[in-house]
C-alpha cells in the first residue's frame, strides 16, 4: 500500500483528504477537529515513510486558493472595520505577537536554544510558514550559517507546528464556551458588527396618522433616520408598492420592513401598528426570491439600479449565503444574492430577466479576473520589501494573494471586471484550497516530527512551543474577550487570524455557526503576518545565526 501510494501522489492526496473528514466528523465530549483534522492524518502518513510526501505545488496552490478566496470574501469588511475597531483589534495582535516574541527570548536564554531553533520554533508555535521562509531566506544569504544551523528553523517548526495547530484549536472550542455570544440584533454585544452575523428581520403593517409632510418615501426615511424598507402601500383600495418618489400621506397604510428595533421606531414615527396583511393580497402586487447571476448589475449601488423606475419593484430582503438582512440604498449586489422582490405581477418576469436569475451561472468562475487576480498576488508576495540595514523580506504566498483578494474585494469591479465570485464558488474554492492545503503540510512534515523525536533533543523545543501557542492565544482570549469586550465569533477569527492559520478560521467557523470569523479573520491577518516575518528575522538577528 506505501508503494502505490509513493508511485500516485494523487491518490494519496485524496486518501488523505477523505480520511481527515472522516475523522473530523467524530466529536467527542462536543469538540471535533473538523477540517482540521485532515493536518493530522496527513502527518501520521508523512511518519509511515519519508517518501509519503505530496509534491510541494500542492500545499502552495492550495494555501493560494484559499487565502485568496478569503480575501476577495472579506475585503468589504476589512476595510469597513479599519474605520471601526480595526485599530483596536490590530494593535491588540501586535500587542499579543510581540508579548510572545519577547517571551521566546527569555525562554530561549533558560533552555539554550539558538536563534535558528528558535526563530523556527516560533514560526511553527503561531502556525505561519512565511515566517519560516523568511528565517530560511536570512539564514541562506549569512554566510557563517552551517548545514545544520540551516535545518535548524525546519526542526523547530516539525516540533511546534502540529501543537501550534492543536493549541489554538483548543484555545477557539474554551473561547466559544467561556465567552458571552454576541447579540445579532444589536446591543453592546454586537456593536459594530452586526451586518457581518446578520439580523433578525420583522415586517408590520402600518397606518400613518402623523404628519409626514409632502415628501418622498426616501427623503423621509432619511429626515427621520429609518433603517426600513417600505413595501407595499394600499391606498382608496389599491395594493401598490412604495418607490423613492412616493409621497405617504395620511390614511395610507404601508408595510415596513427591518430589524425589530428599526420597525418599532418607523411605527411610533408614523402612526399605529394595523393586522392589516397586505402580502395576502397578490392580484396586482406579488413577490419573488431571485438569485442575481448577470455581472452588469453587481458590485453596483442598489439605488443606481433603479428597480423603482424600470419596473416599479422594491427589494425587501437579501439572502447572502446563511444570513439575511434588510438592504439600503447603498447595499450593493453580489454574485450568488437571493433577493426578494415585491414588484407589479406584469414586471416580474422583466425584474428576473434584469436580476439574471440562473442559477447554473451562479456555480461558474470567471477565469479571467480571478486568474488576474491571483497572478498579482503571486507576483506581489515574491517582490522583495526593503527594510532597514539593507535587509528585505517577502509577503510569500499567503501575504501576497491575501492582500490583493482584499484589495480587490473592496473593489468589487473595474469596468468590466468583476472581483468577487458567486457565494457558493468562493466557499468552495475555499474548502477545496484548505484541504490541499493541510493535507501538503502534513505529509511534508510527518517524517521530520518522528525523526526529531526520536533523535532526543525535541522536547525544549517541543515545551517553548507549547507556551508561546498557550501565551499569544490566552492574551487574546482575556484582553481581547474579558478587557476589551469584543464579540465572541469575532474574537475567534481573531485567533484563527493572528494564527495566520487556515485550519483554525475554518474551525472557528464551525463553532461560531455565522460568518463573523471571517471578519476578525481578515481584520487582522495581513497585519499578523507581516508582524510574525519581521519578529521571526528579529529572533533570528538578536540571538544569533549559529
Amino acid at each position: 500500500m506505501i508503494e502505490l501510494l509513493v508511485a500516485n501522489p494523487l491518490l494519496l492526496l485524496f486518501v488523505v483528504s477523505a480520511l481527515g473528514f472522516l475523522l473530523g466528523h467524530v466529536r467527542v465530549g462536543g469538540f471535533s477537529l473538523g477540517v482540521a483534522a485532515v493536518l493530522f492524518v496527513g502527518l501520521g502518513f508523512g511518519a509511515l515513510d519519508p517518501r509519503l510526501a505530496l509534491p510541494e505545488i500542492v500545499q502552495t496552490l492550495g494555501l493560494v486558493l484559499f487565502v485568496y478566496s478569503v480575501g476577495l470574501s472579506s475585503g468589504p469588511g476589512f476595510f469597513g472595520s479599519l474605520r471601526r475597531r480595526g485599530l483596536k483589534v490590530n494593535l491588540l495582535a501586535l500587542g499579543a505577537l510581540a508579548a510572545t516574541a519577547a517571551l521566546a527570548v527569555v525562554l530561549a536564554r533558560l533552555v539554550g536554544l539558538g536563534g535558528p531553533h528558535l526563530a523556527g520554533v516560533f514560526a511553527g508555535a503561531t502556525t505561519n510558514t512565511p515566517a519560516l521562509a523568511s528565517v530560511m531566506d536570512a539564514l541562506a544569504r549569512s554566510a557563517p550559517a552551517d548545514a545544520s544551523s540551516r535545518l535548524a528553523p525546519v526542526v523547530g517548526y516539525s516540533i511546534a507546528y502540529p501543537f501550534g495547530v492543536l493549541g489554538s484549536l483548543g484555545a477557539i472550542f474554551l473561547a466559544r464556551r467561556l465567552l458571552p455570544s454576541e447579540d445579532a440584533a444589536g446591543g453592546p454585544a454586537s456593536d459594530n458588527f452586526a451586518s457581518a452575523i446578520g439580523e433578525t428581520i420583522v415586517s408590520a403593517a402600518v397606518k400613518i396618522e402623523h404628519p409626514v409632510e409632502e415628501v418622498s418615501s426616501v427623503f423621509l426615511k432619511d429626515r427621520m433616520d429609518l433603517r426600513v424598507v417600505f413595501g407595499r402601500l394600499r391606498r382608496d383600495g389599491q395594493v401598490t408598492t412604495v418607490r423613492d418618489e412616493t409621497v405617504l400621506r395620511r390614511g395610507d397604510v404601508v408595510t415596513v420592513i427591518g430589524n425589530p428595533a428599526s420597525v418599532d421606531a418607523a411605527i411610533h414615527a408614523l402612526g399605529t401598528r394595523t393586522e392589516a396583511h397586505l402580502e395576502l393580497d397578490r392580484e396586482s402586487v406579488d413577490f419573488r426570491r431571485i438569485f442575481v447571476s448577470r455581472h452588469d448589475v453587481v458590485e453596483r449601488p442598489l439605488g443606481s439600479l433603479a428597480l423603482g423606475k424600470k419596473f416599479g419593484a422594491v427589494v425587501t430582503r437579501i439572502r447572502r449565503g446563511d444570513i439575511e438582512f434588510v438592504p439600503d440604498e447603498g447595499t450593493e449586489l453580489e454574485l450568488g444574492d437571493r433577493v426578494r422582490v415585491v414588484a407589479p405581477r406584469e414586471q416580474m418576469d422583466g425584474v428576473s430577466r434584469f436580476l439574471g436569475d440562473s442559477y447554473k451561472a451562479l456555480s461558474e468562475v470567471d477565469l479571467v479576473p480571478f486568474g488576474i487576480g491571483v497572478a498579482l498576488g503571486l507576483l506581489l508576495g515574491v517582490v522583495p520589501l526593503p527594510l532597514w540595514g539593507g535587509t528585505s523580506f517577502r509577503l510569500g504566498f499567503a501575504g501576497g494573494p491575501l492582500l490583493v483578494g482584499l484589495v480587490l474585494g473592496k473593489l468589487g469591479r473595474s469596468g468590466p471586471l468583476v472581483w468577487t465570485l458567486p457565494y457558493s464558488a468562493g466557499l468552495t474554492l475555499r474548502q477545496i484550497g484548505v484541504v490541499f492545503f493541510l493535507a501538503g503540510v502534513g505529509t511534508r512534515s510527518g517524517w521530520a516530527l518522528v525523526t526529531t523525536v526520536r533523535s532526543g533533543g525535541a522536547l525544549p523545543l517541543f515545551l517553548v512551543g507549547l507556551a508561546l501557542t498557550v501565551v499569544v492565544t490566552s492574551l487574546l482570549i482575556v484582553l481581547g474577550g474579558r478587557l476589551l469586550r469584543i464579540p465572541s465569533g469575532l474574537l475567534l477569527g481573531m485567533i484563527a487570524g493572528v494564527q495566520t492559520q487556515p485550519a483554525d478560521l475554518s474551525f472557528a467557523l464551525d463553532q461560531a455557526r455565522n460568518e463573523m470569523p471571517t471578519v476578525g479573520y481578515a481584520s487582522v491577518y495581513p497585519m499578523a503576518t507581516i508582524a510574525k516575518i519581521l519578529l521571526a528575522q528579529i529572533l533570528l538577528s538578536f540571538l544569533g545565526p549559529g
